[in-house]
């Protein structure tokens, strides 16, 4: 078995998470009951359940921008990134960092996206050309 991870987090509504994560992103949604609903979120656990989400601020400094603190990524190959990022944008997301290049030409190079879920929770995802990249100095 490949390890994955598991996280738990609140969302407000569930029906608007079903379409966010399975129709918009398109994750396979797992096990669910009343309060929850678990999706495979690129090959790992994602356990959304009703409450309260956690309080995020832009606090992260990444290169130029700040990035919401704390947040959820997933780093995919870079095809798997691109089509992701022109559904989204062909879906119209409110971006809060749109589709990019960062460390252009440096140890590190990555795409990257941030977005909000409908319950306000950050999302990064990354894409990286070469995987060995994702840990370059």
């Amino acid at each position: 078995m490949q390890p994955c991870f598991h996280l738990a987090y609140h969302v407000t509504d569930l029906d608007e998470a079903r379409t966010f994560y399975g129709r918009l992103l398109g994750c396979q949604e797992g096990r669910s009951a009343e309060t929850w609903v678990d999706f495979n979120f690129f090959g790992h656990q994602l356990s959304l359940h009703l409450g309260k989400p956690f309080e995020t601020t832009n606090t992260g400094k990444v290169g130029d921008h700040m990035v919401p603190m704390p947040h959820l990524g997933v780093v995919l190959a870079m095809d798997e990134w691109k089509a992701l990022a022109q559904r989204l944008e062909a879906a119209n997301l409110d971006f809060v960092i749109a589709p990019t290049i960062r460390f252009a030409g440096q140890p590190g190079e990555q795409s990257t996206m941030f977005f909000l879920d409908p319950s306000g929770n950050p999302i990064e995802v990354k894409g990286f050309a070469d995987a060995a990249g994702v840990f370059d100095r």
